[in-house]
């Protein structure tokens, strides 16, 4: 009798790569039905999974059970359980590292992703910069399901599949003559933010043109910035700390467009078949991080030599005396927006 093929998966964060990795997953459990998948993630992003052919989620806990080597010592005997066949490090930390070192102790078959780090720095780095378009991230995850010798083939496309409505959001989506459009204005790192002024004009010209909007992502602050907003402006909903991340999913499912910084929003957008207009400054498409399905000419940005400066977006990327995103028009993205609803 064959020996069923067990693949673990390790991917901890960030959200946005996470959400990258159940793209490729999708794609991985179609042409390869007959491989089952343990994905080990944090807890919080199991909803990127579910659906997923032959997939256990299995939560990682790092503040807690897992902490330290002894913890993840303690997460390597849980994985043991499923006696696997290989494991898939698609994350490259000490985390995943240490993790992928215990099973190779019982002769497990490993096999990491090769992260580009020396092509990134070329990217971006001030003097001598080599500007091209790099290995798209998802390519590098499904890299290393090809060495270890399954058949991965990434097509790229959107496949729009609207889930059920949350019941407290149905009424939101009542009138059908209107276009929906998910905005999702911050980010991890403040610099990869577009100014939330001009954000704001942004959401008073598409209220004015009527569109219907909803705002989602962040925390406390980023709650009190949507509440202002959605009080202000007419058809402007906060969907901060409304909702949790399979409702988010279902309802961004159901909209016309997204519009995000280059962050989690747009990659939750790619999983289920949205398209975004995308907003970038120190970051460049061209590091690997556009999502996925998505194109380049629906990305906003400025040519400058000076971008990009960084992979994550974590400093500034100054042009003269101004930021790369004070220089786009709010304007540019408002027609944007507009083209890609209306053609």
């Amino acid at each position: 009798m064959t020996t069923p093929q067990r693949i673990i998966i390790l991917r901890f964060s960030a959200m946005g790569d996470v959400a990258m990795v159940a793209s490729v997953l999708n794609a991985f459990a179609a042409q390869n039905p007959s491989v089952e998948m343990i994905m080990v993630s944090r807890e919080g992003f199991k909803p990127f999974f579910d659906g997923i052919d032959n997939l256990t989620f299995h939560p990682i806990q790092p503040k807690t059970l897992h902490k330290g080597i002894d913890g993840l010592f303690k997460l390597y005997q849980e994985l043991r359980k499923y006696k696997p066949t290989a494991i898939a490090d698609l994350h490259d930390n000490l985390r995943s590292r240490a993790i992928s070192t215990f099973f190779r102790l019982t002769r497990v078959k490993i096999k990491r992703i090769d992260k580009g780090r020396a092509e990134k720095k070329a990217l971006t780095r001030k003097e001598n910069k080599i500007f091209r378009q790099l290995k798209h991230t998802v390519e590098r995850y499904a890299d290393v399901f090809r060495e270890l010798k399954f058949d991965v083939r990434l097509n790229y496309q959107l496949k729009r599949d609207p889930q059920q409505l949350p019941l407290k959001a149905k009424a939101l989506f009542e009138n059908n003559q209107t276009k929906k459009i998910g905005i999702s204005p911050f980010a991890q790192h403040v610099y990869k933010v577009y100014p939330l002024d001009r954000m704001e004009e942004v959401i008073a010209s598409l209220s004015t043109l009527g569109y219907e909007l909803f705002i989602f992502g962040g925390g406390k602050f980023e709650k009190s910035v949507a509440e202002e907003w959605a009080l202000t402006y007419s058809n402007t909903h906060n969907l901060i700390g409304t909702f949790n991340l399979s409702e988010e999913l279902a309802i961004i499912s159901n909209l016309d467009l997204m519009v995000s910084m280059d962050s989690s929003g747009m990659h939750m957008a790619s999983l289920v078949g949205i398209p975004v207009v995308s907003i970038w400054g120190p970051t460049h498409p061209y590091a690997g991080f556009l999502g996925y399905g998505q194109v380049e000419s629906d990305c906003i940005q400025i040519d400058h030599p000076a971008r990009p400066n960084s992979i994550y977006g974590n400093k500034p990327c100054m042009c003269g005396v101004h930021s790369s995103m004070d220089l786009i028009d709010p304007e540019t993205i408002v027609n944007k927006i507009k083209q890609k609803l209306h053609g």
